[in-house]
């Protein structure tokens, strides 16, 4: 064969297999967009409700909302729709912790003696890499978030880093992993320290405007306030944005300052993304420290934690950095393959156990063609307020057979009885409702003191005041300590 014939031959078979290979690639991301659409659109029927975005190669796959951001309004969910973004704010610290190093303001060894004074001998020597990655020996939390249902705790800055550093560690720092929220707090403390910047004007002078990210914060945003995504606990309670909150209160107590409370859109964290892999915000050896197992959160040792961001080889057989966050009512999930270029990032504002994975599942289509996700089905909590809409309180038996048989894998123990009475006595609706599945889950688990301490909490609701009185002793006599004060207040009353 002629070989100027033979070259030609040679590079149209070249352009064709390239052709084919483009054509091939523009195949696969067509399904897999339809088949993350279809199964995120068959969700809404059972009440999903969020946006997914996933990015492979620089390239949107699909960043789309489903369900609704506000259900008065009827606003729909989408890609500059604003949601919580819970614990993924770590992210957020480790980066900026991260950045004061390579700006030599801080050293990762640095123990907290050098920015706290009179501290406790046995929390001297912990150091800000034991506080990245939760081997500090610190408790999960101080206190809690939120003082009741929809309002922010009131604490000064005092009082809680006080109350924190008078607590009991659980552990030898250095020894053992312990997830801490107090821990990223202590982190978003020290960077305000170090930079001499309150928290959320470092991240935003150093992460978000590097980024592009202009719906990302607590307070300093320019909201787009018909943007804000209204909660909706398990689907069920409707909840302010926590925006909202932040404003009203007009500030972020240091129970979520640094580890959690952080609101974003997706379009924001598609640029997020863009910014870390591009060495934007961080040089390339202080982004690697995402990739280091630092220390084993599980028996089997598959995943690891880093600086802000799981660690494991998954399924895929490819390094994978993960991270969730949530408060109860929203839920936020980050996924990135960085060696295959694939990013992941969901949200809903209708958080129940049936949403929560999703973000997983969107990854197994994205890896595997042929994988079929199981549906997305109406959640336990949303099938028992839809039944006590339409029956009374006397047909609470008809109502544990139907559980039975109807959410047979999600009514194994108290919990779920427990959270919807817990969920209407926090939005003071459906009283008689609550005290029902309180007796009915007594009934059920006697030998549980919590149990007994929310008949308590329900009975005083209804100004039951004697069978209040008298759940709240047997709470007390299983063991249920937490119930003495409430007892105590009572009784004086």
């Amino acid at each position: 064969m002629n070989k100027i014939l033979l070259v030609c031959l040679t590079i149209a078979l070249v352009l064709l297999e390239t052709l084919a290979l483009s054509a091939q690639k523009k195949l696969n991301s067509n399904d897999t967009f339809i088949k993350i659409d279809n199964y995120l659109n068959e969700g809404t029927k059972n009440g999903f409700s969020g946006v997914i975005a996933v990015t492979i190669k620089g390239k949107t796959i699909i960043n789309k909302g489903y369900g609704l951001a506000n259900k008065k309004t009827q606003t729909a969910n989408g890609p500059n729709t604003i949601f919580d973004i819970g614990s993924n704010t770590k992210q957020f610290t480790s980066t900026a912790i991260l950045k004061l190093a390579e700006q030599a303001k801080v050293n990762l060894n640095d123990s907290l003696s050098k920015f706290f004074k009179n501290l406790p001998l046995d929390k001297q020597s912990i150091t800000i890499h034991q506080l990245l990655t939760h081997t500090a020996g610190l408790e999960e939390s101080i206190g809690n978030d939120y003082s009741s249902f929809g309002k922010l705790s009131e604490i000064s800055e005092k009082d809680f880093f006080e109350n924190l550093f008078e607590s009991k560690l659980l552990s030898k720092p250095g020894e053992e992993y312990s997830y801490s929220n107090v821990g990223y707090s202590i982190l978003g403390r020290i960077i305000e320290l170090a930079s001499e910047q309150p928290y959320e004007a470092f991240i935003n002078e150093y992460l978000f405007k590097p980024a592009g990210m202009k719906q990302t914060g607590y307070l300093l945003p320019k909201w787009n306030i018909k943007q804000l995504s209204r909660g909706y606990n398990r689907n069920i309670i409707e909840t302010e944005p926590t925006v909202t909150l932040y404003q009203e209160a007009n500030g972020v107590n240091w129970h979520l300052k640094g580890n959690g409370g952080i609101n974003s859109t997706q379009n924001d964290m598609i640029l997020w993304h863009k910014a870390l892999k591009s060495n934007k915000i961080l040089s390339k050896e202080s982004r690697n420290k995402f990739s280091i197992p630092f220390i084993p959160i599980n028996p089997e040792k598959t995943h690891s934690y880093s600086y802000g961001w799981i660690v494991n080889n998954s399924i895929s057989n490819a390094l994978r950095l993960s991270h969730s966050g949530s408060n109860g009512t929203f839920w936020h999930t980050i996924i990135w393959y960085p060696k295959k270029d694939i990013y992941i990032v969901y949200a809903t504002n209708a958080n129940s156990s049936k949403v929560e994975s999703i973000a997983y599942a969107v990854a197994k289509i994205v890896f595997d063609q042929n994988y079929i996700p199981e549906p997305i089905e109406n959640n336990v909590y949303s099938f028992i307020m839809d039944y006590m809409k339409e029956y009374p309180t006397n047909k609470s038996n008809e109502l544990i057979v139907l559980l039975k048989e109807n959410h047979a894998d999600d009514f194994t123990n108290s919990r779920t009885l427990n959270t919807v009475g817990n969920l209407l006595l926090r939005s003071n609706e459906n009283l008689n409702w609550a005290v029902e599945l309180f007796e009915m889950n007594v009934l059920l688990y006697p030998r549980d003191g919590n149990l007994w301490d929310s008949l308590g909490d329900g009975y005083k609701a209804i100004d039951s005041k004697e069978d209040a009185i008298n759940s709240y002793k047997k709470a007390i006599e299983l063991g249920y300590e937490e119930s003495q004060e409430k007892l105590t207040e009572l009784s004086k009353n």
